[in-house]
Order: C-alpha cells, then structure tokens, then sequence
C-alpha cells in the first residue's frame, strides 16, 4: 500500500503558510487531503480559513506553539483522523498536512512523530520564505530553524517584492540551506503543486552542488561541508553523530549525507531535522561511491566539529557564504 504522505508546513508569521495551503487546497490534486492546523492561542483562525467553503477535513490544535506542547495530541488527532475515515469505508488521506505556528521549529515536531512510526508515514517540511522580509526575518532563531530544516523551500509574495529581493532570495536560502529543494516561481499554480509533492526524484549530487553555490552568509548559521576520502566504520560513524547532537543541542539545525560505510556495497543516507535522525538506509540513487555530510549548525563552525571524537578523516569546508569565507580543514 502506497504510504500516507505528512507534510510539515512551516514558516515564520506572516510569511504566506495559511495561503499557500489555501491555494493547494482548490486544486483537484488535493483530493484526499487530511489538514491539521496549530495555532498560538485558542481563536483558530487559520483553520477557519482553511475550511471556508470546502469540504477539507480540518482538525484545529490550539494549544499553543506545536514544538513544545503538542505532544500526544498530534498522535491522538491523526489517529482519529484516519480512524473516520474507515469507519465511513473510505481509505486513507494520501496526505495529511500538519500547518505549524509561525515560532515552531520542526525538528520537534518530527521527534513527537516517533509512536506513529508503525503507519509508514512519508515525512516531508517544508517552509516558506517570504522574499520581501528574507533577511530580516532570517534574524530570527525560529524562522532560521525552519528553513534549515526544510527539505523544500517555498519562496512566497514574489509580487510584492522588488527585484533586488527576488535576486537575492535563492542566495539567502543557498546561505542557510543549501541542501533544499527552492521552490522560486512567479507561476503560482506551479509553486503550490510542488511544494506539496513528496514524491518527486531528488538527487543529493545536485544538493551536494548547491552545497558549494555561493549563498548570502548569515551571522549566526554556517553551512559545513564534511568530505571522507574512505568509507569508515558505521559504529564509529554512528558516534560521531551522537556526539555531534550532544555537542550541539538545539543549534543543531539539519544533517544530510551520503556515507560509505565499510561492509556495504551502497552509501548510506543519513538526515536529521534538529536532533531528529531518520533512520539511515542505503542509497540507491547515486553510482559513485563519494562520502559527504552537510551539516548546518547555529553559533558553531569547523573548529567546533573538527573537535568531535572520534577522529574521522574528514575535510570540513565552511560553505553557503562568499567565496573567501570557504577553507578546508583536515581532521586526522
């Protein structure tokens, strides 16, 4: 059976969820869609919205800001959600949409996942990022979260913006993650079926060459590229990645990679959102057998991670700033 598709909307205030979900909504492609909305405070307001005139099951989570107090309640409204729907003989939603508040992060959002594991679920986040505030808006802990954390990034009010925002926008989220597929389209209809497909062949050669694109840098966030040369133990790996969390915490904001570990004939796929790791499988999409982690942190850099035990023969490289600010860093 095809996996249920969660979708993860999130983006700062203001920054066009609620519309971009709005959009998607009147199209036929999203029949069979499930949407959950959370709100700061209890008016719902969004949720209103979103269910105006349509026939879009809608469950509301006021309770507050989803990343610190959702909890069990996001499993208790997906199970009822799917439960409805076969006691009225209807097969499950092809996706649910989860809308975050605009100060959720989603790595925790993604951790209260976990007791759903069972269901299959295809995980996606994506964010939006509003060009006519990209940089200002990017000053934020929360907003930068999200967009670090996306695998999609959804550039909104491309018809508000000036032409210089519009320019600058790709290099802004190049700066924070490059790894993202950017959605940056004056086409709306376009943009919005994109940003909700899941289902759409990525390659991570091309995140691997958007890792190296020159990106707007940010004063707080480095983007840091991690090559091994040989494969290496995947105990030793799976380390390395605990110790990388532990270090870092909450400014740990996304993880992805291919690793060659010995014993297999295929890279590894290692992801995190925040300190949240999907479980690492092998790759199948790649023919070569290069090794590399993109690690975007908050308030760290090379020194920091090149200290991390144990020693593995890493070059690290600062990216996703101006070309000066790109160096190289040997580790063992």
């Amino acid at each position: 059976m095809t996996p249920i598709d969660f979708i993860v909307l999130t983006g700062f205030l203001g920054s066009g969820k609620t519309t971009l979900l709005r959009d998607f909504l009147a199209l036929a492609e999203a029949a069979d869609t499930g949407v959950i909305v959370n709100e700061v405070g209890q008016i719902g307001l969004d949720g209103a919205i979103l269910a105006e005139g349509g026939e879009t099951p809608v469950a509301l989570l006021s309770n507050g800001c989803v990343c610190c107090s959702l909890g069990s309640d996001l499993e208790r409204t997906i199970a009822d959600m799917l439960s409805r729907r076969q006691d009225a003989g209807l097969p499950p939603p092809v996706r649910i949409i989860l809308e975050t508040s605009g100060l959720a992060k989603p790595g925790p959002i993604l951790r209260s996942l976990a007791p759903l594991a069972p269901l299959g679920m295809r995980v996606g986040v994506v964010a939006t990022l509003d060009c006519t505030r990209g940089a200002s808006e990017g000053s934020f802990e929360e907003a930068a979260a999200q967009w670090a954390g996306a695998q999609t990034l959804v550039v909104t009010k491309r018809d508000l913006a000036t032409v210089a925002q519009v320019e600058d926008t790709p290099r802004l989220a190049a700066g924070i993650n490059p790894t993202a597929r950017l959605i940056d389209t004056d086409d709306r209809q376009v943009a919005t079926l994109a940003a909700f497909s899941l289902r759409t062949k990525a390659s991570l050669g091309g995140s691997l060459r958007r890792a190296e694109a020159v990106g707007l840098r940010h004063p707080r966030i480095s983007v840091v590229l991690a090559r091994l040369d040989a494969p290496v133990a995947w105990n030793a790996l799976a380390e390395w990645l605990d110790n990388l969390a532990g270090l870092c915490g909450e400014r740990m904001l996304r993880v992805k990679g291919l690793v060659q570990v010995t014993g297999s004939n295929r890279p590894l796929l290692v992801q995190s959102v925040g300190t949240t790791f999907s479980a690492p499988r092998p790759f199948a999409g790649r023919a070569d057998n290069e090794s590399f982690l993109v690690v975007i942190v908050r308030d760290a850099g090379v020194a920091e991670l090149s200290a991390i035990a144990p020693v593995l023969p890493f070059r690290f490289a600062l990216l996703g700033h101006d070309a000066p600010m790109t160096r190289n860093h040997s580790v063992g």
